[in-house]
């Protein structure tokens, strides 16, 4: 029987996933794809509300390993695909690509995709590293083709024997999703409201982070160098979920320093609060990338952030930020130094990352690569011979 579309099926475990990496992606591929999301949540019409009309299948993926439960998980990924025949299958975090691997392969999927987007066992120790990376490694073997979404992580997993150079790609310079230049933008709009809102004066030289508050992210690394600013007129402004006790080790780190923190918990407009602030900092012990550096960038911000693979492909060292030691507040102390005693610098760091993210980070031409990818690779006349 031949179809009168391939079918992609895209997993993730959490709804933050899909609406961070893959929206536009989603809209554009279901102009020429049959395209389903299958994903942990409670609101199988999250994506027709934002505009993108796909079909999502709720399944309750646990981010966590448990094994009754992934065993379920696994039995209803392969009987979804045995009865509705994907052309493809791409997952885009390590739970659901693990699954969604172990149950394309079983079904015999014929194009199998996972995206590499960071290395929870970078940071991790003994066995516990050895098990998460054993899953990386199977999750690679297991695809057909494997997306990773900066250069130098590309390179590390080779390095580490994760995956092999042929059967991976980074498309452009690196990102999953890219910036979408029309939402990511300058505001002094948003600039006044979000500094009359958060009571920060308006001339202010702000600090931001944005993103998980946990102990990976370096979060406490930030609150510690804060504390030894001596510039009265600096704010440090903290925004994105707390996952334990971060917000009150931050205030209790950052000192004499704590009345001039502001936090934020997880917001859906993170550019309104980039509007309002000046440099970003990204202290991470691990990242994929760091889309939130590009992002940043498209606004006008520099970035301080530490040098780690992923983030060294989203920052140019001394040309659209500066990068310091991964868990060295010093040094992160010493690049907030640089660009409060020299504007001259910090406003030309400003420029170039903004022009670096409109020529190479724009959304539409990563989602250009996606839909090339998957044309190429789905030809319509191959579809008979798949199963």
């Amino acid at each position: 029987m031949r179809q009168s579309r391939p079918k992609i099926f895209f997993l993730a475990t959490v709804e933050f996933a899909v609406n961070a990496f893959l929206l536009s992606h989603l809209k554009t591929l279901s102009k020429h794809f049959d395209v389903t999301v299958i994903v942990n949540t409670d609101d199988p019409l999250f994506l027709t509300k934002q505009g993108v009309d796909v079909e999502v299948i709720p399944l309750n993926i646990s981010r966590n390993i448990r094994i009754i439960s992934d065993i379920i998980c696994l039995i209803r990924l392969v009987y979804i695909f045995i009865k509705l025949r994907p052309s493809a299958v791409h997952s885009i975090t390590p739970k659901a690509g693990l699954l969604a691997m172990l149950a394309a392969f079983i079904v015999r999927v014929p194009f199998r995709v996972h995206t590499f987007t960071g290395q929870v066992w970078v940071t991790s120790h003994g066995l516990k590293r050895l098990m998460l990376k054993f899953f990386d490694w199977l999750i690679a073997l297991l695809a057909t083709f494997n997306i990773v979404d900066s250069l130098s992580q590309q390179q590390f997993l080779i390095d580490e024997k994760v995956l092999c150079e042929k059967n991976s790609v980074v498309f452009g310079l690196g990102s999953v999703s890219g910036v979408d230049l029309r939402r990511f933008k300058p505001s002094k709009e948003a600039l006044a409201e979000v500094r009359y809102e958060l009571g920060v004066p308006d001339d202010a030289f702000v600090f931001i982070y944005l993103g998980r508050l946990n102990k990976d992210k370096g979060v406490l690394d930030l609150a510690l160098a804060f504390s030894s600013v001596k510039n009265k007129d600096t704010y440090l402004l903290v925004v994105g979920p707390d996952e334990g006790d971060f917000v009150e080790e931050m205030k209790r780190l950052s000192g004499d320093s704590v009345d001039r923190l502001r936090f934020v918990a997880y917001t859906r407009t993170p550019e309104r609060f980039l509007a309002a602030s000046d440099v970003l900092c990204l202290p991470s012990y691990r990242e994929g990338f760091g889309n939130v550096v590009i992002e940043a960038a498209a606004m006008g911000l520099p970035a301080i952030a530490s040098d780690i693979y992923g983030i060294s492909d989203a920052i140019v060292d001394k040309g659209t930020g500066l990068l310091h030691p991964p868990g060295d507040s010093e040094g992160i102390k010493r690049c907030m130094d640089i660009f409060l005693a020299s504007p001259d610098m910090f406003e030309q760091f400003g420029r170039e990352a903004m022009s670096r993210a409109v020529k190479s980070f724009d959304a539409e031409l990563v989602t250009e690569s996606w839909l090339g990818f998957y044309e190429q690779k789905l030809q319509v006349n191959d579809i008979d011979k798949r199963y």
